[in-house]
């Protein structure tokens, strides 16, 4: 069953929206107030889509926009009145998917919901990268193992999805020390790498991860894409 989180102040658009869509059996959670909704972003990793209204008692749904699109990639759908057409093209610019116009048609709303839903099941069937119990997910920078989230930074990530993407061929350190590079470190050191590396073992697991002394690393096992988790 899909989560949505749905942004609008206006309390009877709210409850309504709620009622349509659980009818239609869509979990949902709800928030008023941009300070409300970004807590569920930096908090919630199980929702599937946004519904955000622009106008907002503490600020703009553009400033939810740009936190959901800190974390992940999954659709933004902005809610707007006819006139906001200038803040619509806005919102798409900075990373909404698509927006529907208040007030909004039930079947019209359900049907762009679906749509943008099916959409990025499709877009993540290629960027899903799965070996035994470990799964990240690319366009989401999401990690889970046996389906527990696992925290990685940015860098851990980066030498993750190269050693993934090379399964089973070693990896030489200054292909790995680009990754560090790439993500900010300047005059990377050696002992910075392993440092990394030690980290992203005691997080996924060793078994996964072998070192190749004298030339650098190798991701052991057979990795598949676009397999759906189960």
């Amino acid at each position: 069953m899909n989560r949505i989180l749905v942004v609008e102040d206006d309390y009877y658009l709210r409850r309504n929206l709620k009622e349509i869509l659980i009818k239609n059996n869509f979990q949902v959670l709800t928030a008023s107030s941009v300070g409300e909704a970004v807590r569920y972003v930096q908090t919630d990793e199980a929702i599937d889509l946004y519904l955000l209204d622009i106008w907002l008692p503490d600020g703009e749904g553009f400033e939810v926009c740009k936190e959901i699109r800190k974390r992940n990639h999954r659709p933004i759908i902005f809610l707007s009145v006819c006139e906001d057409e200038d803040a619509v093209v806005k919102g798409l610019n900075l990373g909404g998917d698509d927006y529907v116009v208040k007030p909004y048609r039930t079947k019209e709303l359900l049907s762009r919901i679906r749509a943008n839903l099916r959409k990025n099941e499709s877009h993540r069937i290629g960027n899903l990268l799965k070996s035994n119990d470990l799964l990240v997910d690319r366009m989401q920078g999401l990690v889970k193992k046996q389906g527990e989230p696992v925290r990685l930074t940015p860098v851990e990530l980066e030498l993750l999805l190269k050693l993934m993407e090379n399964a089973e061929c070693i990896v030489d350190r200054e292909q790995l020390m680009d990754c560090l590079s790439k993500d900010g470190y300047e005059g990377v050191e050696d002992n910075t790498l392993s440092v990394n590396m030690s980290r992203l073992r005691g997080k996924i697991g060793s078994e996964y991860i072998e070192t190749v002394r004298g030339f650098g690393y190798r991701f052991v096992g057979k990795v598949h894409r676009g397999i759906y988790e189960e």
